[in-house]
């Protein structure tokens, strides 16, 4: 005898779904940045008022990430940092804009990362610093190992107003990176983003660079070197050994931000001056690697980036410079195929441009396949702010309907998630030396077979390390010294102990 089986609807309905692949509506959200960059040159983020009102611009542009400058000269428009809070007369006392910033967007589904300019130290066109800013210890006044300044090759101690750190010092390059740590420990940041992580302006078209002549950057390059006298400014082994200061600090914050938070997105705004690079090959002639030692094509191949955010930051309406916005966009939608746990934004200079260019710069994105683009900035948010001709207030609502409006770039809303921290497998550590100096040696990863993962060079502290490596067994070699070999398992960084070399 047959027997029927009989099923409830409420019963059978699970298993349906259970079959085709899911139990509910598959989420179809497009995963695209829309970024607004948020500086604190002047208003947007330093009231109560002015941060509502921020959120609610970015709700009607359909925004989903706000680059908020909340570091800008050493200091923090917050209230729980490494570096001193602001003396900006613009910030009520005890308000933390950060915090309330953090509150409202997220509220609003908005993520905020914290945008920092991480080698300003202070300018001399504003009022003194705040009690307690590095300047007072370690600017002009400052003598020896005590003086963080990057000077130039004739002895120019300023870029233009500014006081900038040297990369190459490492007392300094170990505060930079601490500021980016301490607000990923004590704020909900959704990522943190370098910015002029680079050496200064004010260098010939092209290169070299002129600037990381301060002291103690020279005594480390002699002993790592094993040179005398003061290189000049067009030495390739000078000039590569400051685009790696560079690359080490990017790469030894990238690590310390990951310990804390694995799910932080680690971004940086990104030089694209001039024409953009064919291949690969090319880029290491471009005027960025040359011009102000910016190796951010290492960054992206590394791993120590979640997003490159291009300020690519060119007029539509100028021939030469759109088809240089194009090349650049091109450039990095080849990277993003080749490193696609690597995102891809291109930033676009919204303040240079009429609102028509800005809406054509962001459809020439969406179809060369990147990540997202972000705007600079929502305090000039076209060319007639800028210009002073009028004001943010009356261009906004005319931006949002442009953009989120009826057959515009951003009609349907978009969202952009946090790294998935099961990606995240990094190893750090550090050297000790019986002799000679701690910064630039060569750090090499070897797989279980012995064949070399990855390379890179200790910094002026002795740290080393490498982001997304492989699963397995894995040892790190320096010189003759070669560690334990050790694991690295998902969402964490896995320290190394010390190495100890002759």
């Amino acid at each position: 005898m047959t027997r029927t089986l009989k099923f409830a609807p409420l019963l059978l309905a699970p298993l349906i779904l259970a079959a085709c692949g899911g139990g509910g509506p598959r989420d179809t959200t497009p995963r695209e940045v829309r970024g607004l960059w948020v500086d604190a040159f002047g208003p947007g983020l330093k009231t109560p008022a002015e941060v509502d009102l921020l959120v609610a611009d970015a709700r009607k542009m359909n925004v989903n990430v706000l680059f908020a400058q909340v570091g800008r000269r050493g200091d923090c428009y917050c209230n729980n940092a490494a570096m001193p809070r602001t003396n900006d007369p613009a910030v009520p006392a005890g308000f933390d804009p950060l915090a309330d910033l953090l509150t409202k967007a997220h509220a609003q589904g908005i993520q905020v990362h914290a945008w920092i300019i991480t080698t300003a130290l202070w300018n001399s066109a504003v009022v003194a610093p705040p009690p307690g800013h590095a300047f007072h210890a370690h600017g002009p006044t400052a003598t020896g190992r005590d003086n963080w300044l990057t000077l130039k090759a004739d002895g120019t101690v300023k870029a233009g107003a500014d006081w900038v750190m040297d990369p190459g010092h490492p007392d300094a390059a170990e505060y930079i990176k601490n500021m980016y740590v301490s607000v990923v420990k004590n704020y909900d940041v959704d990522g943190i983003q370098f910015d002029r992580v680079r050496y200064p302006d004010f260098n010939p078209v092209g290169g070299p660079v002129q600037w990381g002549y301060n002291e103690t950057a020279l005594e480390r390059y002699r002993a790592e070197s094993g040179t005398s006298g003061t290189p000049d400014p067009a030495d390739p082994a000078w000039s590569a050994w400051r685009r790696q200061q560079v690359t080490n600090l990017v790469r030894e914050t990238a690590l310390a931000v990951k310990a804390v938070r694995p799910d932080v997105s680690v971004n940086a705004a990104t030089i694209t001056y001039g024409a953009g690079p064919a291949d690969e090959a090319a880029f290491r002639t471009s005027r960025p690697y040359a011009e102000v030692g910016q190796d951010w094509l290492t960054w992206v191949e590394q791993g120590y980036l979640d997003l490159n955010v291009m300020m690519n930051y060119k007029r539509d309406f100028v021939a030469d410079q759109a088809l240089w916005f194009g090349q650049w966009n091109a450039f990095a939608a080849g990277l993003l195929r080749k490193y696609p746990d690597v995102g891809q934004v291109s930033g676009a200079a919204i303040y240079l441009n009429d609102q028509a260019s800005s809406v054509n710069q962001i459809r020439q994105t969406q179809a060369a396949g990147l990540s997202g683009w972000a705007g600079y900035s929502y305090r000039t948010p076209d060319r007639d702010v800028n210009e002073a001709k009028r004001t943010k207030e009356e261009v906004i609502p005319e931006l949002a309907a442009k953009l989120s409006g009826e057959g515009g770039p951003f009609e349907k809303p978009a969202r952009w998630d946090r790294p998935d921290p099961a990606k995240l497998r990094a190893v750090g550590g550090r050297v000790t030396v019986a002799s000679g100096p701690l910064g630039g040696r060569t750090a090499v990863l070897l797989n279980a077979q012995g064949s070399e993962v990855a390379r890179t060079q200790t910094d002026g502290n002795g740290r080393y390390g490498f982001l997304r490596v492989p699963e397995g067994e894995l040892r790190v070699k320096i010189g003759d010294v070669t560690s334990a070999a050790l694991t690295a398992p998902a969402r964490r960084v896995t320290a190394v102990p010390d190495l100890a070399l002759p």
